[in-house]
């Protein structure tokens, strides 16, 4: 941009709001890289449940297109939501079921209760058929599907052979009035995407679950 001699007070006043962007972008920029590392430090120090067994294998109580470790005391049960009503996409389903087993393109396959380690709440895992979306596209569709979240920060991740989607929301009890924060993954295999989902009954009992969210994030392999 060129600036005559009479537009010196001009020139001056433009450098120096273009000073100021500069200088904003970069603070915007550090601090979006401080954000990134902070996420990353605390996804490294977070804790781990000890692990008490694994599902998704052939003969586990939970059969899936991928294995991972479940924490100890934890207690995993297979869903099958055909015969509840729920449907897999073709056949006629009861409305009510559908809408509790079946959540965007993905249907409950498995839940690993945390009552027997004295918490409340599951870790639910839910399947989908194959098909050409990614992870991210799956999980966003999982998230939206949920008519009452929001915030929704999503990041990729890796664990062992596979790379997902993963995000952290909150979820608003128009009845209770209060929020809490739920966290899910997704991965897609050759025998479609698979979603978990941690939920809780509160942000309190979320937290509390989180060793096993972690747990079994860093175990997740693709089965066979």
């Amino acid at each position: 941009m060129r600036f005559g001699a009479g537009n010196a007070g001009r020139g001056l006043a433009v450098a120096a709001l273009l000073t100021g962007v500069v200088t904003g972008c970069a603070e915007a920029g550090q601090d979006r890289e401080a954000s990134a590392k902070a996420s990353a430090t605390t996804r490294a120090t977070a804790e781990v449940a000890a692990r008490g067994g694994s599902i998704g294998a052939d003969g586990s109580a939970c059969e899936l297109p991928v294995t991972f470790d479940i924490a100890e005391s934890w207690k995993a049960e297979a869903v099958d939501a055909a015969a509840q009503g729920g449907g897999t996409g073709d056949e006629p389903t009861d409305e009510l079921a559908d809408a509790l087993l079946r959540q965007g393109p993905v249907t409950m396959a498995c839940e690993v209760d945390a009552k027997p380690a004295g918490k409340i709440g599951f870790l639910r895992v839910w399947t989908g058929r194959p098909g050409d979306a990614d992870a991210r596209a799956v999980l966003e569709d999982f998230v939206t599907a949920e008519s009452a979240a929001s915030g929704a920060t999503y990041r990729t991740f890796r664990a062992g052979d596979l790379t997902g989607a993963e995000v952290e929301y909150v979820t608003t009890s128009e009845l209770l009035e209060e929020t809490k924060t739920e966290r899910a993954l997704a991965v897609t295999t050759p025998d479609g995407p698979v979603v978990l989902h941690l939920g809780g009954m509160d942000t309190e009992e979320h937290e509390a679950m989180l060793p096993a969210y972690e747990l079994a994030r860093n175990t997740l392999r693709a089965t066979g």
